[in-house]
């Protein structure tokens, strides 16, 4: 339903389950239908319908109570789908604004089943006997029954060879006792076997008594013996006028004697029945198949979405974490992205995950934010690294959302643990698709390329052989390499946020064509910064949260060697706003002050950095680029940070910050902050110089729509295609 651009309750109760799933239809802005094709839906017709009386008062109450039910779904929806010209009637009066006729067609099995039984030959009689079926089924046919009892009582007086077959329960009139053994019961069976005992008989009968209960059913006891090439003769209700040609495909009888005559016209001329027999079974397949139904009805009141005319571009944004479930650099570009496409006019969809709702199961999660359309699947914050690599049921709802949103291209920003199964997909479907690559996932087990003792692996060509050092045991990495590897290279485009991480693809063989740069743009402040008060105590900031390979270890190791205590230490917990704290200071031993916040957004962005006067960027690894660094290079927010790697791309040592080797050991840093301290008054009126170079998100934006178009198929179904209308 979540991307679905009709939705039809069929034959169900407003019980509470179905109340939920129809609000949540609206909230995605569908107008529900509701569909039946019996009248069960109406308390008082229902009422009148006198087979009621051959049940038990409990039953009765109980479908009595259920008629109102099923009309509280009807009105919930809106809108109905009637099998039969009266049904569709009576839904009107009940108040719905809509309704339309599609009638039950020939089911496969019902098909599959007459074609099988007709290469079948008849069982031999004695004594040219001719079998009238009739299916009864429940008990709840008895009045049904005698509208036709008295004509086929006389047309088994005048001809003896009749026999009436009865399958399921019935009460027979007495007048019926002096039959004997020509009256045969047989009990219920499944359809298969009710079926072969028709396609045994040679002539069906299905009387119904007269009343807009029977007006309103279906016809689908003369399509069964029809296509079985049985004769019916059938009571004139409305469904069975529309199809049945007295004396041609088969016969109407509104009395006694129509009864009577029509039957025995049929059992004393074995070439009428034939006749009757084929032209009702031609006269159903022309209009009740499956294909003719869907194609004369079906595609009339649902036709397909109207094809997209217009040049607006079409993108669908993937992403392992999306508002309101916001986590790391990666996923702040991909939102910042998506916001500024959408604001230059394109149409953007979003596939990310979200936490397991348990009422959800494995559902995925339809929902709008900032104006932006997302499916969410459902899936554990702990990830299996090599279960991540494929997703199936992450997979399926990424197909889902493609099929239904059609976008000209797919962009792909960090993906770890939904899958490669997407990309897949987009291959085989003829989608172009662009990677946007964020880290080092592609390339290595260890997304960061960080070693088990903290240290970055300074590897350029990744060679599995040094690869299995850091992974002992590991028999997956070649097999995980081909998978990367073939999936990256069907990209249409590979884009890297600095030229360090561009080069690093490159030494690993990919085309320098294919890999383009798009650096990364940020949050510029909204007001200017607040000058640092002389003579306070020095600022520092680190928001990397408690990874090693962000170098938490070593600021820790650092601050608790500082013989000083005129300094103050602000640590980021990203986690707070995912619901839980990891740091926890208290067992630190340090002379200075330590505080602890949850990640900034856009709102409380400047208030942090006028907090800090130096940004701590100790990454142990070749970052791809350093969003936090620029956040503080734009707010004069001095920066230590290791290098090389896209960190430290913005920074003049000396200038605008201080670089430090990527070594992993904490001299580097504490000789950093060290001279910081030794030097505070430099940084009472500092002012970044080089401002002017620094990125931002309008201008990433506007080139990344540039390279998005590039890729994209002029001629590709997809792009003049239809998608749900709840996707435009």
């Amino acid at each position: 339903m979540q991307t679905s651009w009709e939705v039809i309750f069929y034959r169900v109760p407003a019980v509470s389950v179905i109340s939920t799933l129809i609000k949540e239809a609206k909230r995605f802005g569908l107008a529900p239908w509701w569909e039946v094709d019996d009248l069960i839906f109406d308390l008082e017709l229902y009422g009148q319908n006198s087979n009621l009386l051959s049940l038990s008062k409990s039953e009765q109450e109980g479908l009595l109570e259920g008629a109102q039910l099923y009309r509280d779904c009807l009105q919930l929806c809106g809108r109905g789908i009637a099998s039969t010209r009266v049904l569709s009637e009576i839904m009107l009066r009940a108040g719905v604004r809509d309704v339309c006729i599609i009638e039950n067609a020939l089911d496969g099995e019902t098909l599959r089943i007459a074609e099988q039984l007709l290469v079948q030959e008849k069982t031999s009689r004695k004594n040219d006997e001719v079998v009238i079926v009739y299916g009864s089924g429940t008990r709840t046919h008895d009045k049904d029954f005698v509208e036709c009892a008295a004509g086929l009582a006389a047309a088994m007086d005048a001809e003896p060879r009749l026999l009436l077959r009865i399958i399921g329960e019935l009460t027979l009139p007495e007048d019926f006792l002096r039959f004997g053994s020509r009256v045969e019961y047989l009990e219920g069976r499944d359809y298969a076997g009710y079926m072969a005992v028709l396609a045994g008989a040679d002539i069906a009968i299905a009387p119904l008594e007269p009343s807009i209960f029977n007006d309103a059913k279906s016809n689908i006891k003369f399509l069964e013996a029809a296509i079985l090439q049985l004769p019916s003769v059938c009571s004139p209700c409305d469904t069975f006028r529309v199809v049945v040609e007295d004396g041609k495909n088969g016969f109407l009888a509104k009395d006694e004697a129509d009864w009577c005559d029509a039957l025995l016209t049929l059992a004393r001329d074995e070439d009428l029945r034939e006749r009757i027999g084929l032209q009702a079974r031609q006269d159903v397949l022309e209009r009740y198949l499956p294909e003719a139904i869907a194609q004369q009805q079906v595609a009339i009141q649902f036709p397909s979405p109207e094809r997209r005319e217009t040049d607006r571009l079409r993108v669908m944004s993937v992403n392992i974490f999306f508002k309101p479930r916001s986590f790391g650099g990666a996923t702040l570009v991909a939102e910042e992205m998506a916001t500024h496409l959408s604001n230059a006019d394109t149409d953007v969809a979003i596939f990310t995950s979200c936490e397991p709702i348990g009422e959800l199961f494995s559902s995925s999660l339809r929902y709008e934010t900032g104006g932006l359309p997302v499916v969410a699947s459902p899936l554990s914050m702990n990830i299996d690294p090599i279960a991540g690599l494929d997703s199936p049921r992450c997979t399926a709802q990424f197909t889902s959302w493609l099929k239904a949103f059609r976008p000209d291209v797919v962009h792909f920003h960090s993906i770890q643990g939904l899958g490669l199964g997407m990309l897949q997909v987009c291959v085989e479907e003829g989608v172009p698709f662009v990677v946007t690559l964020h880290d080092a996932w592609w390339l290595c087990e260890r997304q960061f390329m960080v070693k088990p003792n903290g240290r970055y692996c300074f590897q350029r060509h990744i060679d599995l052989k040094v690869c299995r050092s850091c992974l002992p045991g590991a028999i997956h990495l070649e097999v995980r390499q081909d998978m990367m590897l073939s999936m990256l290279r069907e990209a249409s485009l590979l884009l890297a946020p600095s030229e360090s991480h561009r080069a690093l693809y490159l030494a690993n063989g990919f085309d320098p064509a294919q890999v383009k740069v798009n650096k990364n743009g940020f949050s510029w402040p909204k007001a200017p910064r607040q000058r640092r008060q002389p003579k306070t105590p020095m600022r520092f900031g680190f928001v990397g949260g408690q990874e090693a390979v962000k170098g938490f270890p070593l600021v820790r190791e650092v601050f608790e060697g500082l013989e000083s205590s005129d300094w103050e230490l602000v640590l980021i917990d990203n986690t707070l706003n995912l619901g839980f704290a990891s740091m926890d200071v208290s067992g630190w031993k340090v002379k200075g002050k330590i505080s602890i916040q949850p990640a900034y957004g856009d709102a409380t962005r400047d208030a942090f950095f006028n907090s800090i006067d130096v940004l701590l960027f100790p990454s142990q690894w070749m970052e791809s680029y350093g969003l936090t660094v620029r956040e503080a290079l734009s707010r004069d927010v001095w920066v230590i940070s290791t290098a090389p790697g896209g960190q430290a791309e913005d920074i003049v040592d000396g200038v605008n910050g201080t670089l430090i080797p990527l070594d992993g050991r904490p001299e580097s840093l504490q000789s950093a902050v060290e001279g910081i301290l030794a030097r505070a008054d430099m940084l009472d009126a500092y002012v970044n110089p080089m401002k002017g170079v620094l990125p931002n998100f309008e201008g990433q934006a506007e080139e990344l729509k540039q390279f998005l178009q590039s890729v994209v198929h002029q001629d590709s179904v997809w792009r003049h295609g239809s998608g749900s209308p709840c996707c435009q």
